[in-house]
């Protein structure tokens, strides 16, 4: 849902080129979303401005700088990822992956300009559909997979999959968002910029290792996105568990309601250790391909009280 403004934001119904800017539609570590509108094809659009706060801040005219010269390095830095970015999601043209139309400087800082989507956030979906069955489940995810191997075999990882960033279109189809996250292609050195991720989807790695840092990554989010489809909440924080786990494996709380391969599936998928968890996304379409149909229905209250004792005793 869009916020009506933000602290850091751009005045609303200012221009950017031919673009007017109507509301704010997100913020996070590495920038802001607005919606916008197209002044010249009368339509609206999604901006997303490059505007790392841990790096840079708005000044006065509302152009964007580094907040020191020890940070102008850093800063550039990650505008260039931002271009490169933009560049390689213009090219995907993917029905499952936000398209970027345009790209452009001002303000002293980049600009994304995609297609704006009219739905809701997985999240939100799921909070008036919660518990899906499993062969909506499916539906979801699938679609997601076949662009994020796309995503990957361009030399990106996504870093950030989790509900707020599936978008689920008016028509159902499921659409893959904001690549904030990725600043590192899979070939590049160690990211400049503070590390992003979100607690309960970010890969163990993310914490601590980000040389280990793979499609296997990605495969985690996903994971904990199916977790958190059935559960109404994301899995334990990585970081935690590599202190002391106490998640709950999903074949163990889902017994019965879901099928064994989809519960093993997203167990696999939320291994610790990145060599145990599929090492692509083709290795996970498959295992998730080869799962028959299955009727079977979610029961909230049976599944909560699975839940409970097993976290009781755990």
């Amino acid at each position: 849902m869009a916020q009506s403004t933000h602290q850091n934001a751009l005045p609303l119904n200012s221009m950017l080129m031919e673009y007017r800017l109507v509301s704010v539609l997100g913020a996070g570590g590495f920038g802001i979303t607005y919606l916008a509108r197209d002044t010249n094809l009368e339509k609206d659009v999604a901006i997303k401005e490059y505007l790392p706060g841990s790096v840079a801040v708005r000044a006065p005219d509302q152009s964007v700088r580094p907040t020191s010269d020890a940070q102008r390095d850093d800063y550039k830095w990650g505008l260039e990822r931002f271009i490169q970015e933009s560049r390689t999601l213009a090219k995907f043209g993917h029905s499952n992956i936000v398209r970027v139309n345009r790209f452009f400087e001002s303000n002293g800082t980049g600009y994304m300009v995609m297609d704006y989507e009219d739905g809701e956030a997985l999240k939100s979906y799921l909070a008036r559909n919660p518990f899906p069955a499993e062969p909506k489940l499916k539906q979801l995810l699938s679609p997601l997979l076949d662009g994020l191997e796309k995503v990957h075999a361009a030399g990106f990882l996504h870093r950030d999959i989790k509900p707020d960033n599936i978008y689920v279109r008016a028509d159902g189809t499921p659409v893959l968002l904001d690549f904030g996250a990725a600043r590192q292609t899979l070939t590049s050195a160690r990211p400049k910029l503070a590390p992003m991720y979100t607690p309960g989807f970010a890969a163990p790695e993310q914490y601590r290792d980000p040389d280990r840092l793979g499609p296997w990554t990605d495969v985690y989010g996903t994971g904990a996105s199916m977790f958190a489809c059935l559960a109404a909440f994301a899995p334990q924080a990585a970081d935690a568990r590599v202190q002391e786990d106490h998640l709950v494996s999903a074949k163990k709380i889902w017994a019965g309601q879901y099928s064994d391969n989809i519960l093993e599936v997203i167990d696999w998928c939320l291994r610790l250790d990145p060599l145990e968890r599929p090492q692509s996304v083709f290795a996970l379409q498959k295992a998730i391909r080869d799962i028959p149909q299955t009727k079977r229905k979610i029961s909230f209250f049976g599944s909560l009280k699975k839940m409970l004792f097993s976290e009781i005793g755990a």
